[in-house]
């Protein structure tokens, strides 16, 4: 049986809704300890995170938004289910910004763990491209609304998913590696330094794992079903950015420490408070 117009692109976007708003949910709670245990963090970083968390809240009104407008507001109305119209043109265009904000923080990290120029020139570069081809798509479904001419501007959207995938790739495994370099041989300092390696890889691999499922579904697929994985990326780049802040050592003293003799302990004690103001300092 035929897919209809309302099965072609709505069936998929009603799922990717679904994920999307399961995944706010998870973002906002890792908002919230972030808000309540990292007081002492740079206003730059308390800014950035806000900023992540007011786009992602914006992504997901304005999917519920389109979906309303089209499926209630103008049920049965054919017209309706072949094209897009504003709120919609402005999912791409975020989730561009999102990711290239994302993805400079990341470069800028890695720029203060390596001292290293050329990766973190490669990074910016990819992270621009993705930004610009967000921005593209945003215009380009403006001045071609119809789902069916969507390939018309199909290049622009390729681009943009494969530059922030290789940009989430190389992101990973710098991060993996320079911080692997920074352990110490304590085994509660190497500790925190596994626990943030292990969700970085975690966070960083899954959303680049992700952009690619959805850039190789939409160019071997032409029912829309992309849009499953599409509608969600903005919360994905969000959630490994937060993952990644609120593994670190919270502001309040870390005093869970295994008493071996007392040299050990002080030594042990002085490391994690040095790794903790490492931390603080990093992100300020």
């Amino acid at each position: 049986m035929p897919l209809t117009a309302a099965g072609i692109s709505f069936g998929p976007l009603l799922v990717g809704f679904a994920v999307n708003t399961i995944l706010y949910g998870a973002l906002v709670t890792s908002g919230l300890v972030y808000f309540s245990s990292f007081k002492n963090d740079g206003p730059w970083i308390r800014l950035l995170v806000s900023t992540l968390l007011l786009l992602c809240t914006a992504n997901v009104i304005l999917q519920f938004v389109f979906l309303n407008d089209t499926l209630i507001i103008h049920f049965g109305d054919q017209d309706s289910l072949t094209r897009a119209n504003w709120v919609f043109s402005l999912l791409p265009g975020i989730a561009g910004v999102v990711s290239s904000l994302v993805q400079f923080f990341f470069a800028w990290r890695i720029r203060i763990l390596t001292s290293s120029v050329w990766p973190v020139g490669i990074m910016v570069i990819l992270a621009s491209a993705a930004f610009l081809c967000g921005i593209g798509t945003t215009v380009a479904i403006n001045m071609v609304p119809m789902f069916a001419q969507f390939h018309k501007f199909e290049i622009v959207f390729v681009v943009g998913l494969a530059s922030s995938a290789l940009d989430n790739l190389l992101i990973t495994a710098l991060l993996v590696r320079s911080l692997s370099e920074h352990k110490t041989g304590f085994v509660d300092t190497d500790h925190i330094i596994k626990k943030i390696i292990r969700v970085t890889l975690q966070t960083g691999l899954l959303t680049a794992i992700w952009t690619l499922i959805d850039l190789a579904v939409y160019i071997a697929l032409t029912d829309g079903m992309h849009l499953v994985f599409n509608e969600s990326l903005a919360q994905f780049y969000t959630i490994s950015v937060m993952s990644t802040l609120i593994a670190r050592p919270r502001d309040h003293a870390y005093t869970d420490f295994t008493v071996v003799n007392g040299d050990q302990t002080e030594r042990r004690v002085r490391h994690l408070f040095s790794l903790g103001s490492w931390c603080r300092s990093f992100f300020q």
